[in-house]
């Protein structure tokens, strides 16, 4: 048992008079051979009971005989000390603990004592991302219990395309719930304590589907898909296009959803005739989530919560409604109003979002919904104006809350929304990054580095600094604060002595340098200097990409214990929808204990230095798509009149 106890913990931390584990340790049930040590956390303090390895009922029966079972407080100030650095046995401890219990020295508390019910209470998260799906069952403490991951297939059918399998997705959802289910009841614990589910999603992802069959008219275009270049170069030529970024908060770009709706209608069949009969529906994953998980056609669900919604171009941020000008601009060619688009619900509900159909959680009510990014600010607890989070996923996204007024930027930000809990939206300065992980996996899988991603960090860390090399990751153009749809990947500073931990290196300053660029952004539209950054996502594993970071961006970055902070989010809406938490107040101390923080070690000029590097790197990376798409024009042209020329050929010949 004491072996146990060492692989889980490793400081000296203290256990109160009725066995609770204080903050020092993680909330994990110690479990030996001749008994269970079983906490279960009520705000700050801990209750447990102690029961020896006997059938349940004989169990509760010799409790019954010994002890008011009803919960017990003890102050703090009552403890004794467990040392995990030295052997500890565990029947020792639970001798005391029942001394302390049972013998009564520890003294009843005042009924009136605000404490939370003994039910064990959790709230389930569905999590669909862009590689892949999860589902994560959280206790009121914020800590995942049990987690199923499932990947799905990505399709790339051209360069700079990326599509989905909208049902592949629906599917990979529902085999994360029963496998996470599984392990969940497995731990002893009853399905019937979860509460309630959010969803947290990919954004911008575009779904197009007949709303009487519920079928999929087409793969789901996804958010890094740049096919769209061209016809956002035709509509920022249209009249009335700059106005549009002072409704909806967005640039226009390869990034929103509309584009990839209109490029649909004009490319495929199926879409555009289930839009001429009047049944084409068109929404995000979420959309798209909660209308196949309430049972399609049948269930008829068809919502999406404000910060979806923000995404595609359609909406007015002020008013959190569909708006005319957008739609009226976007409707040059097929009228949009005929699509059926989502009714626009709040980030907390617990009943707009209606109930699971299938599986082991049928009938559990869906009471939550965010987009990935946004999910990630409230799971990071970034509830007041000023505070800032940067997720390094498969993209990197830096989201800034800047309160109930939203905030239109004038240097290449995005404007969207943070949450609408209450029916009063919280806003956020939004800085997008399209190539984070991603970069990470190229090197790995297109340039074999590695097999493994940490792999790449410890390659970085082979080489004491870049070597001159830039790397500018621009797969499928730039996002924020640059917008650049033109741009390829590009590197510079290459010689004879450049290694592959050179590359590798690069490869995760450039997140750091656009990090840095975005944070000048957010500055110099909020007038406020950040005085520390919240992290997370995959990339935030690497302590020297973090330490980078801190470097370039001259500020504390913070790394909490716990990294799942987006399905975390979800979970936060889904329980404020049904009372699981009532206030900010209750989730102070989730996930903060264990947090790690880099401090910045390089001299401001020599960050500089760097950072003057990359902007010059940026601008000599433009013009490439462009060119190329020049010359694709050129041999479509020449392909068309030859075409044309032979048409004519065979009329004649006919006449």
């Amino acid at each position: 048992t004491s072996t146990s106890c060492k692989s889980h913990y490793s400081t000296t931390s203290s256990v109160n008079a009725t066995g609770g584990l204080s903050h020092a340790l993680p909330r994990k049930r110690l479990l030996q051979q001749h008994g269970a040590l079983t906490a279960v956390r009520y705000s700050s303090v801990l209750l447990c009971s102690t029961l020896q390895s006997r059938p349940a009922a004989s169990n509760k029966q010799r409790l019954a005989q010994r002890v008011d079972t009803r919960p017990v407080l003890v102050p703090h100030q009552q403890a004794f000390v467990l040392s995990t650095s030295s052997s500890v046995c565990m029947s020792s401890i639970v001798e005391k603990l029942q001394n302390l219990v049972v013998g009564g020295q520890s003294p009843r508390a005042d009924p009136s004592s605000n404490m939370a019910s003994s039910e064990e209470v959790f709230v389930g998260s569905i999590d669909q991302g862009t590689t892949s799906s999860r589902f994560l069952i959280f206790d009121k403490a914020g800590e995942p219990i049990a987690v199923h991951q499932e990947e799905f297939s990505q399709i790339y059918p051209n360069p700079g395309w990326h599509e989905h399998d909208p049902d592949e997705i629906v599917k990979s959802v529902e085999n994360c719930i029963e496998g996470a289910i599984k392990e969940f009841e497995k731990q002893g614990h009853k399905k019937e304590s979860i509460k309630s589910i959010g969803i947290t999603n990919q954004r911008e992802t575009t779904v197009c589907w007949d709303i009487k069959s519920g079928e999929p008219l087409h793969n789901a275009i996804v958010w890094t898909d740049t096919r769209t270049a061209a016809l956002v170069r035709e509509l920022k030529a249209r009249p009335g296009s700059d106005k549009l970024t002072d409704i909806c908060g967005l640039p226009l770009s390869t990034y929103p959803s509309v584009t990839k709706l209109l490029w649909l209608l004009k490319n495929e069949e199926k879409v555009r005739k289930a839009y001429e009969a009047g049944n084409l529906a068109f929404g995000t994953i979420d959309a798209w989530l909660i209308y196949k998980l309430n049972g399609g056609p049948q269930g008829n669900v068809f919502v999406s919560d404000p910060t979806n919604a923000s995404r595609t171009m359609f909406m007015d941020i002020f008013k959190l409604k569909y708006d005319d000008q957008l739609l009226d601009f976007f409707s040059y060619e097929f009228d949009l109003r005929k699509v059926h688009m989502p009714e626009i619900v709040k980030s907390a509900d617990a009943k707009a979002f209606g109930q699971l159909t299938l599986g082991p959680l049928k009938g559990f009510p869906i009471a939550g919904c965010l987009g990935d990014q946004s999910a990630a600010l409230v799971g990071q607890k970034g509830f007041q104006p000023g505070e800032a989070k940067n997720t390094y996923g498969t993209g990197c996204f830096l989201l800034y809350n800047v309160g109930e007024k939203p905030v239109i930027s004038t240097h290449g930000l995005l404007a969207t929304v943070a949450y609408n809990f209450d029916g009063k939206p919280v806003y956020a300065l939004e800085g997008s990054i399209a190539v984070a992980g991603s970069g990470v996996k190229f090197l790995m899988h297109n340039l074999g580095f590695s097999h493994a991603s940490h792999k790449i960090t410890e390659l970085a860390e082979t080489v004491k600094d870049n070597g001159g090399l830039v790397f500018v990751t621009a797969f499928s153009g730039l996002f924020a604060p640059y917008w650049i749809d033109d741009a390829h990947g590009t590197m510079f500073g290459i010689t004879h002595h450049t290694e592959r931990g050179h590359i590798a290196r690069a490869t995760l300053e450039a997140v750091c340098f656009q990090t840095k660029a975005i944070l000048d952004a957010m500055e110099k539209d909020s007038g406020h200097k950040l005085s520390e950054l919240k992290v997370d996502g995959g990339m935030s594993n690497s302590a020297l990409c973090m330490q980078t970071q801190a470097d370039l961006v001259g500020i504390p970055i913070v790394r909490p214990k716990m990294r799942e902070t987006t399905a975390l989010g979800a979970a936060i809406a889904a329980g404020f929808a049904v009372g699981v938490w009532k206030d900010f107040g209750e989730l102070k101390e989730v996930n903060t204990a264990g947090q790690t923080t880099f401090e910045p070690k390089m001299n401001e000029a020599d960050s500089k230095k760097m950072f003057k590097k990359w902007e010059k790197a940026v601008a000599m990376c433009k013009g490439w798509l462009a060119e190329e798409e020049a010359e694709d024009g050129k041999e479509k042209e020449a392909k068309e009149l030859k075409e044309e020329s032979q048409k004519e050929g065979e009329e004649a010949s006919k006449l």
